[in-house]
């Protein structure tokens, strides 16, 4: 069943209601008091100053003070409440939304940058989770509202019937207004993401454009999203503006009524100088409530597009379907491509025998993209099937799938954190130090100033590129699977270290399956055989020396 904003917005509403209940209480209190206050005053001139009555004034005096105190009190903890409520709210959503991100089945991701996932994380969660402030603010502004209409009915029957009746239409006016900032709001959001996402992605191959000389375009691609989010952005600062200042202008005219009928029935005489005064104090405080309404209906507004978009994630279609099978209970590692066809891959048949070292060679990078996402299972074929063990890898739920066969993409990041946490974090106890030697990440610890224990920073953008892909691939080789898929690990080295890389990794996979999507000639020397897909999809099996030797084609896509 797909998920929709209202069942984020309910979620979020009902995961903290006790404490959103309880500040809505405490802050109905507080308004309730601030109500009191021209009662209160009222009531001084009427019993105290107009009679002289010493007394009185002392004793009204001193209950005023407490009024205060009791208003005080409650704000204050109502505000600590709703706050938290909104924190807690906002962190669960967070989790929600990191939980679908990372789930096996994948699929949030699709057609979304990384960046924009982490704007819905950040700023929408925290728009949702502000919607409980906002519903406790709101109650409290009713429960003024409420508290004001019977405090003008004990002093006029007609100015109480004016608020309490005069208050619903009003509430009906303001949701109108909200609407078209809900909308402008939402388009907001999504190009504000979109924008950040695509300047995460620029930052991140800031490197690559460079080399590429692509500066100019990659400066026009960004300038395009952005003048794109502040379009957005200025649309939704206009339907804020439009709807602060109509709810200015209504709860102005209704105070303004309030204030006019509560002179008349003064100057006729039907209320006294005391209730005047509290009369057109109550007039004057209803513009809090009034504002706070004005508010909080903004709010909920923005807290309904936000909710919409983490919504969007949240019910985003896996990638790929679960599986009711498990693993064999010892994965010797064969794998078996049958007629599969995916992407650009079409009736692909291949079979990997267990602990072989493959070399697989494309001219089409896409066509590499396509085989490691069948593989890692990222993506089931359209036809065909691929099997482990002779067991169908769509039958086998994704995450035991990806425990026994792990892709490590070209472009893996490495995480903030010492070297040694970075290669050892997945690595059976003791593996760590020899998958460095075998991936030459060695040479990196000894060219750090702590070795093993100098702290990485985000992403690994302390170390060169050549440093990262090392330390990735000791990563790759320390998690000992039973199927090791790499994409080229070695792009960025020096053909010295390719040479030594390309014997620790024989050493380090000795028995255990690996296939290798490389064009490097000292990597594919190494395997024990390599496929060639061609252009149009045929494949063509042999040694990587036969290869050179016999296949124009192959030889000048791995020489060249």
């Amino acid at each position: 069943m797909p998920i929709e904003g209202r069942d984020v917005l309910r979620r979020a509403i009902t995961g903290q209601w006790k404490l959103s209940a309880g500040g809505a209480v405490l802050a109905a209190s507080h308004q309730t008091g601030e109500a009191l206050v021209p009662v209160v005053v009222g009531v001084v001139i009427d019993q105290a100053v107009s009679g002289g009555d010493g007394r009185a004034l002392v004793t009204w005096i001193a209950v005023l003070a407490l009024v205060f105190a009791g208003l005080s009190t409650s704000y204050r903890f109502s505000a600590r409440a709703a706050e938290k409520a909104a924190e807690l709210a906002a962190h669960e959503l967070r989790l929600a939304l990191t939980g679908r991100v990372l789930e096996h089945r994948a699929g949030a991701e699709m057609g979304r940058l990384p960046g924009e996932l982490v704007s819905i994380a950040t700023a929408d969660a925290k728009r949702v989770g502000a919607v409980n402030v906002a519903l406790s603010a709101g109650a409290a502004a009713l429960a003024g509202l409420l508290a004001g209409g019977v405090a003008l009915l004990l002093v006029s029957v007609p100015l109480g019937l004016l608020v309490l009746l005069g208050v619903p239409p009003l509430l009906a006016l303001a949701h109108l207004l909200g609407k078209p900032l809900e909308r402008r709001s939402g388009a907001e959001q999504e190009r504000a993401a979109k924008a950040s996402g695509v300047a995460a992605d620029l930052i991140a191959g800031l490197r690559v454009l460079k080399g590429m000389g692509a500066e100019r375009a990659a400066v026009d691609r960004y300038r395009a999203t952005s003048r794109d989010a502040l379009t957005a952005t200025v649309r939704a600062a206009r339907a804020q503006a439009w709807h602060d200042g109509g709810m200015l202008i209504l709860t102005g005219v209704f105070i303004a009524i309030v204030a006019l009928v509560g002179g008349r029935l003064a100057a006729q005489g039907d209320i006294s100088v005391g209730q005047l005064v509290a009369a057109v104090g109550l007039a004057q405080f209803l513009l809090t409530p009034l504002s706070i309404l004005a508010w909080a209906n903004g709010e909920l507004a923005q807290g309904r597009a936000s909710a919409a978009r983490i919504a969007s994630v949240l019910s985003s279609p896996p990638a790929v379907a679960g599986g009711e099978d498990d693993l064999p209970p010892d994965v010797r590692g064969g794998i078996a491509l049958k007629e599969v066809s995916y992407g650009l891959l079409r009736d692909v048949s291949v079979e990997v025998a267990p602990g072989e070292l493959l070399g697989v060679v494309t001219i089409d990078p896409a066509v590499a993209t396509s085989l490691l996402k069948v593989l890692g299972r990222a993506a089931d074929p359209e036809s065909g099937v691929v099997e482990l063990d002779g067991v169908p890898l769509s039958s086998i739920e994704p995450g035991q799938v990806r425990r026994a066969i792990v892709v490590a993409e070209h472009d893996a990041d490495l995480f903030e954190g010492t070297l040694l946490e970075n290669v050892g974090a997945a690595a059976e106890p003791g593996a760590a130090w020899p998958a460095m030697e075998a991936a030459a990440a060695d040479q990196v610890a000894a060219a750090l100033p702590y070795g093993t224990q100098t702290p990485l920073t985000e992403r690994g953008l302390s170390l060169s590129g050549g440093q990262r892909q090392r330390v990735a691939l000791a990563r790759a080789l320390a998690a000992a699977p039973p199927v090791l898929i790499l994409h080229d690990p070695t792009t960025a080295v020096d053909a010295a270290t390719e040479a030594r890389i390309a014997r620790g990794i024989r050493t380090a996979r000795e028995g255990r399956t690996t296939i290798m999507v490389v064009t490097s000639p000292a990597l594919l020397a190494g395997a024990d055989r390599v496929i060639f897909v061609d252009g149009d999809g045929r494949i063509t099996h042999g040694t990587h020396a036969e290869l050179v030797h016999d296949h124009e084609t192959y030889r000048a896509a791995v020489l060249t």
